[in-house]
């Protein structure tokens, strides 16, 4: 039986997996996975041909039961992406459906096609310790080439058995979600998360909001989602009562990746009476906080530390730990505890570097804990702490202000040099009418009203559209320079 997933063996006829019109059981997917796992003994690491599909959940879950480590790779990742990837991680195999042409770079690889439909007696394998190698996740790069994460099987189990206790996650529970299987959102949470509960997941292929309101209206319980989804639903709800009812009728709603901006909580609590929750997680550290399922749900934070998790704040030196309670009081965000990785991949000196004293992983995430211990997340360290005129400032809390005027559609916040200041805050806004849009005096005002003078942002920029990856984060360094 394997200790991950122990509904193989004992559920054999329940759904596990919907991918479309094509799905399986546990008795099914134990077979396809049992027979690729044989397939992979003595192999060293297999990469996975990430794509949205049965065959890329089978492929993993064989990886897993073989205790073999699975390299998950983007499909839309370029050829040198690709290329350091393979070189780095050196993986043995890779595994994609049948027929699947890959790039160049993945060539010289024995290529395993995955057949979903195989049957066969699936053997007994010996687990593997808890701090066996699980995944080597790959990370964006923004001053160099990705490094692999490498997350052991015990930092798996203690995340989703951590969010069971949050999320009150039972095998009753259908999860909906359109997410990308490459990353640890869409890939641990979103297919190893129901299959370790034994409950099913639906995966739209492609996110939509009828695809959303097609499955919660049909029994399914949970909807996975990043902002630029929630983003959608607040705007189709209007004219979608479908999509109301059956949001209207889901027991959890969950965001992450990023933060969810508050308009856009409130829109969606308005119309369907469900409140979004959100979480708090890395690839370096899967699931570190969450708003409760039995707590409140506070728009704008990702709620307390899991079970298990250490949090704490930190001044600028990484050592000096801020007391919870101060609104003000911005810190850098570290973690301890089961659910961290162990190293970047043939990168020491990147994972040495990473950690402070006392196994405390740095996430370069800024945030401020109320005093109830909910944490309110400001931005990235690197490109959303503003430090301006003495003041230290998150991006995240004026961009949210901002997307409350009726004149914005989007908003990011970032800050330059001024000789006078330090730092000036920069409004990057997409108007709703790009013919009329607001005036930068009149947002300016607009924030200042809603937070602090000294919060206002001094130069605003408008745009068609800001860049976003493929999980909807806002990659700032995109921004053009002024």
């Amino acid at each position: 039986m394997s200790l991950l997933f122990p509904a193989l063996a004992h559920d054999p006829d329940r759904p596990a997996l919907r991918f479309g019109d094509r799905s399986l059981t546990y008795g099914e997917l134990a077979s396809a996975a049992g027979a690729l796992a044989a397939r992979l003994d003595g192999a060293s690491r297999a990469a996975v041909w990430a794509t949205p599909t049965l065959e890329t959940a089978v492929g993993v879950v064989a990886a897993l039961l073989a205790g073999v480590p699975a390299v998950p790779l983007n499909p839309k990742s370029g050829g040198g992406e690709l290329a350091h990837i393979v070189a780095d991680s050196a993986p043995d195999v890779v595994l994609a459906a049948p027929g699947t042409e890959l790039p160049d770079a993945l060539g010289d690889l024995r290529f395993f096609g995955i057949d979903v439909d195989a049957s066969g007696p699936t053997r007994e394998r010996p687990e593997p310790d808890a701090s066996a190698p699980a995944f080597v996740v790959y990370t964006s790069g923004t001053t160099g080439p990705p490094k692999g994460a490498v997350l052991p099987r015990r930092a798996v189990t203690s995340t989703l058995d951590a969010l069971q206790d949050a999320w009150e996650w039972t095998g009753d529970d259908v999860l909906v979600h359109g997410l990308p299987l490459f990353h640890v959102h869409g890939l641990i949470l979103g297919i190893l998360g129901p299959l370790r509960r034994g409950g099913s997941v639906r995966h739209l292929g492609r996110f939509s909001t009828e695809g959303v309101a097609r499955e919660l209206g049909s029994g399914a319980t949970m909807l996975f989602g990043v902002p630029t989804m929630y983003h959608r639903i607040a705007e189709a709800l209007p004219a979608e009562p479908e999509l109301v009812k059956a949001l209207s009728g889901a027991r959890l709603l969950v965001s992450g990746s990023a933060a969810l901006p508050v308009h856009d909580h409130e829109r969606i609590a308005a119309a369907t009476g469900r409140r979004v929750i959100e979480r708090y997680g890395m690839t370096e550290t899967l699931m570190n906080t969450s708003v409760r399922a039995d707590g409140e749900a506070r728009a704008g934070t990702v709620g307390v530390p899991l079970p298990g998790v250490s949090v704490r704040l930190v001044e600028d030196d990484g050592v000096t730990e801020i007391p919870a309670g101060d609104p003000e009081a911005v810190g850098e965000i570290q973690v301890r505890g089961p659910n961290l990785f162990t190293e970047y991949l043939n990168r020491p000196d990147a994972t040495a570097g990473a950690f402070a004293e006392g196994g405390w992983f740095r996430t370069g995430d800024m945030a401020v804990r109320d005093p109830d211990g909910y944490v309110r997340i400001v931005g990235r360290k690197a490109t959303d702490l503003i430090k301006s005129g003495g003041y230290k400032i998150g991006a995240g809390e004026i961009e949210n202000a901002l997307l409350e005027h009726p004149g914005v559609s989007e908003a990011a916040v970032t800050g330059e040099p001024d000789d006078d200041l330090g730092e000036r805050i920069v409004a990057w806004i997409v108007p709703t009418d790009a013919e009329q849009p607001p005036a930068a005096d009149e947002l300016a005002s607009h924030v200042a009203d809603r937070l602090a003078p000294h919060k206002r942002p001094r130069v605003v920029r408008y745009l068609e559209a800001l860049p976003r990856n493929d999980m909807g984060k806002i990659m700032k360094r995109a921004l053009p320079r002024g």
